[in-house]
């Protein structure tokens, strides 16, 4: 069995900034995308940031504000927030691409979500 857990959201003030984290465990063979996704009431899911083999992409509204990171040894992904605006304000969810031990494929797995919010 595979699971994600995320940590470190939170309330922060305008400007402030706050650093999400990701750990995969469980039964896993390999992993090859990483990525965090938000969603804020009302809106479609969106993807944030994503890794793979050291590339990555950003949403163009978080671009110079968001860092995305990934610790391979430790199945961990962070994301780096920084100048955060009340429209970052939604539900940040961990992926990742992974296959699982005995598993013929990969595919998505999903954290259960971290509230974001940013207000004064």
């Amino acid at each position: 069995q595979v699971q994600l857990v995320e940590s470190g959201g939170g309330l922060v003030q305008p400007g402030g900034s706050l650093r999400l984290s990701c750990a995969a465990s469980g039964s896993i063979l390999s992993i090859n995308a990483m990525g965090w996704y938000r969603q804020a009431p009302g809106k479609q899911r969106e993807l944030v940031a994503s890794i793979r083999s050291g590339s990555v992409k950003y949403l163009d509204s978080v671009k110079g504000r968001f860092t995305i990171s990934r610790d391979n040894a430790k199945n961990t992904v962070y994301l780096q927030m920084s100048s955060l605006k009340p429209e970052d304000t939604a539900v940040y969810y961990c992926n990742a691409d992974l296959r699982a031990i005995h598993s013929s494929w990969y595919r998505d797995y999903w954290g259960q979500g971290t509230q974001v919010t940013v207000s004064s």
